[in-house]
């Protein structure tokens, strides 16, 4: 097998077709088709399951995936060496995030770091805790935000506190005139919740006061669970940074006493990383890291 039949292979699974695949790569359908037959031969088991809505990976693909993007990978760091050798930097940086941070961080972390490195080019793919620890261990991405809590064994550096808030109906009726509400006011309120894999740190903010949570809507976004409250289903809990510029008549209070969340930069070695992926990783760590998380 060559170094080009993996760059097919890999092409084959981002595009789920062959055709569009060969289209990527400027290279006839029957090429593609014909590079994929050989590694199955070599191989000795098939690496893709054909129907009608495309292709999808067998078992057998889906373990050999990790090491096909770790040989993709080390190709690319080869490559950003030998520029960085010869006075340029060049490369291909590919960054996983959640949604806030790619709301409210990725657009200026690119604009700013495109203005410094104009030759390194940044893929962003968005997901859910889940899904970024999942591209990170698998090679998928390079680098990836998460929260602390949810990073289990990767390694995270710490980079912003960021506070947890109640969110409300407009009208919401709370005991007093404060400015935030207490845990025993909202212990009994319905709420509008979304799954574990993308909202970690407000479950473990549930489990941690013992919350018995009782919702009618299971949504996976913010921008949803936020329109549900306005719409009088439920209240919420979400972290500050999604509450920027929200476009929902809804009203905001501090939680006593406060939580929060670490939001976090990782990666499965940041020393051994290829050198645009490290120099995307400091240039995230100097715009976003604050003295409350050291």
């Amino acid at each position: 097998m060559t170094l080009l039949s993996y760059q097919i292979f890999k092409t084959v699974v981002d595009h789920g077709s062959f055709l569009k695949a060969s289209e990527f790569l400027n290279l006839t359908p029957s090429a593609v088709s014909h590079a994929v037959s050989s590694m199955e031969e070599e191989l000795g088991f098939s690496l893709f399951t054909r129907s009608k809505r495309g292709v999808s990976l067998t078992n057998y693909a889906k373990n050999l995936l990790p090491y096909i993007n770790a040989v993709l990978n080390s190709d690319e760091s080869l490559r950003q060496m030998i520029s960085q050798y010869n006075g340029l930097q060049k490369g291909n940086v590919k960054l996983g995030c959640f949604s806030s941070v790619c709301t409210s961080w990725v657009p200026d972390i690119v604009e700013s770091f495109k203005k410094e490195y104009s030759d390194i080019d940044i893929e962003i793919y968005q997901g859910t805790y889940d899904d970024v620890v999942c591209w990170i261990k698998n090679g998928v991405v390079d680098l990836g935000f998460l929260s602390v809590s949810s990073a289990g064994n990767l390694p995270i550096t710490p980079l912003y506190k960021d506070d947890l808030l109640c969110v409300v109906p407009k009208g919401f009726k709370k005991a007093g005139n404060t400015e935030y509400v207490t845990i025993d006011e909202i212990r009994d309120q319905v709420f509008v919740s979304q799954r574990e894999s993308t909202d970690a740190d407000i479950h473990n903010f549930f489990r941690k006061y013992e919350l018995n949570i009782k919702s009618s809507c299971h949504v996976v976004d913010d921008l949803s669970t936020i329109a549900m409250v306005a719409s009088g289903f439920g209240i919420c809990i979400m972290p500050e940074l999604v509450m920027g510029d929200i476009p929902y008549q809804v009203d905001i209070y501090r939680i006593k006493p406060s939580e929060h969340r670490i939001i976090g930069l990782s990666a499965l070695n940041s020393q051994f990383m290829a050198p645009a992926a490290k120099m995307l990783y400091q240039h995230i760590v100097e715009m976003y890291k604050t003295t409350e998380v050291e």
